[in-house]
């Protein structure tokens, strides 16, 4: 039937009906390449269309773990395990970090006199973690000498200051 033979709508649903059919096409008439064409979103892939090269895993896996927020965990990580590339290797022998905390690293050492000389190589040690692990986010570096030995030992140990409290 002409569309000039064909009758006036009589409700206003109809008439909305019509129109849709006349702009966006009757579904039945549509062809599949129609119909698969105007199921794909804009902006989405496509077989053989821009950006459907194929790239390299390190910038796929850069993609992904910048996406879900791992690169300052893995920055710190990578700087953990790099401590003898930053400090060298004659000092890394005598100190190894032990933990990011707060944007602090804690480096442990081996004694009071090479805690004294990492703290004197503060600055070159900061510089060097800045330049090359800016992600990780360290703000200051803490040395940590080993503990001084303890007067409390033994199940028979009784609070105060010890053998101490009888100097002078």
């Amino acid at each position: 039937m002409p569309e000039s033979e064909k009758p006036a709508p009589s409700t206003e649903s109809q008439s909305v009906y019509l129109r849709f059919k006349q702009a966006f096409g009757d579904s039945k008439s549509m062809s599949r390449l129609k119909l698969r064409q105007s199921r794909i979103p804009t902006g989405e892939s496509v077989p053989y269309g821009l950006g459907r090269d194929p790239r390299g895993i390190s910038s796929v896996l850069d993609a992904l773990t910048g996406d879900l927020g791992w690169n300052g965990a893995l920055a710190k990580s990578d700087l953990m395990l790099a401590w003898k590339e930053i400090a060298g290797v004659d000092t890394a022998e005598h100190s190894h970090p032990t933990g990011i905390t707060d944007s602090v690293l804690t480096v442990q050492c081996d004694s009071t006199a090479w805690a004294t000389q990492l703290r004197h190589m503060r600055t070159m040690i900061m510089t060097r973690i800045v330049q090359e692990f800016p992600e990780a986010g360290i703000e200051s570096v803490r040395f940590l000498a080993p503990d001084a030995p303890s007067w409390k030992r033994g199940s028979r140990s009784i609070p105060g200051r010890g053998p101490r409290d009888t100097y002078g």
